[in-house]
């Protein structure tokens, strides 16, 4: 589970042997400003050419290039509606990594405050991440389409769920699901999340129970990776279908709208 941790947490440990900040945004954003001592992993990093989510190897090397070794805690830092963040988090649990940090104070307010923002990126030296594959909070295809008791969440929009999205070949969703936009779960003022309390709230209401498991997907893994967090905080047995709505559609498999 992904320990959140305050703004003044991060700053003391800015630098500090044992810890590594690590920026999950685009490129672009990255050097547009970051925090002081970030390096910079973007999504990018962790897909393939076609986008899709690389192989566990690849995923690895993103890592270690920047010099995350099993003796540094990662943390990570968003802006807006935290979907980066929350994809690292995952793609680091799915290696194996139980010790995530994720800021829960948005890149914007920590600017607004005055806190130390750099411009050029930070040097980084290349090390030896341990994999260790966690396959438990991945589902895929066949685990969607066979999934038998388990909660399905779409995280995408009303309006592609309802099949109005027009880029979709094949709109709609995938059947059984339940619509929960993600953007119900992002935070408000300055935080990077909603308040726990509210989103147990919005899983209860949506009839998502806490003993079974349940699976998040959306258009391309990232959004749903939002979704995954919050069951993951809340203490559900989460899986993040990242091959998601495009890859079910692609696949002839069933779909309502």
């Amino acid at each position: 589970m992904a320990t959140f941790v305050s703004a003044d947490w991060v700053a003391e440990r800015i630098g500090q042997p044992g810890y590594l900040v690590i920026d999950p945004r685009s490129a672009m954003r990255y050097l547009m400003g970051h925090l002081r001592g970030a390096v910079s992993v973007p999504y990018k990093k962790l897909q393939t050419p076609d986008g899709k989510l690389g192989p566990p190897e690849q995923l690895a090397a993103a890592f270690g290039d920047v010099g995350l070794t099993d003796d540094v805690t990662p943390i990570l830092y968003d802006h807006q509606d935290g979907r980066n963040a929350a994809m690292a988090a995952w793609v680091l649990r799915y290696l194996g990594r139980s010790d995530v940090r994720i800021m829960d104070l948005r890149y914007e307010a920590w600017k607004d405050q005055g806190r130390d923002v750099l411009y050029r990126p930070v040097p980084t030296s290349a090390a030896s991440f341990t994999m260790r594959l966690n396959p438990s909070v991945r589902a895929t295809l066949d685990d969607v389409a066979g999934r038998g008791p388990a909660s399905l969440i779409d995280a995408r929009t009303p309006e592609e769920f309802r099949g109005e999205f027009e880029a979709d070949h094949r709109p709609g969703h995938i059947p059984g699901a339940v619509s929960m936009p993600h953007a119900d779960l992002a935070g408000v003022d300055d935080n990077l999340f909603a308040d726990q309390d509210a989103v147990q709230q919005r899983f209860s209401e949506a009839g998502i129970a806490g003993g079974g498991p349940v699976i998040a997907y959306c258009r391309s893994g990232v959004r749903a990776a939002v979704t995954w967090l919050a069951l993951d905080r809340l203490g559900y047995d989460a899986r993040l279908y990242d091959g998601s709505f495009i890859e079910w559609m692609d696949s002839d498999q069933p779909v309502e709208s």
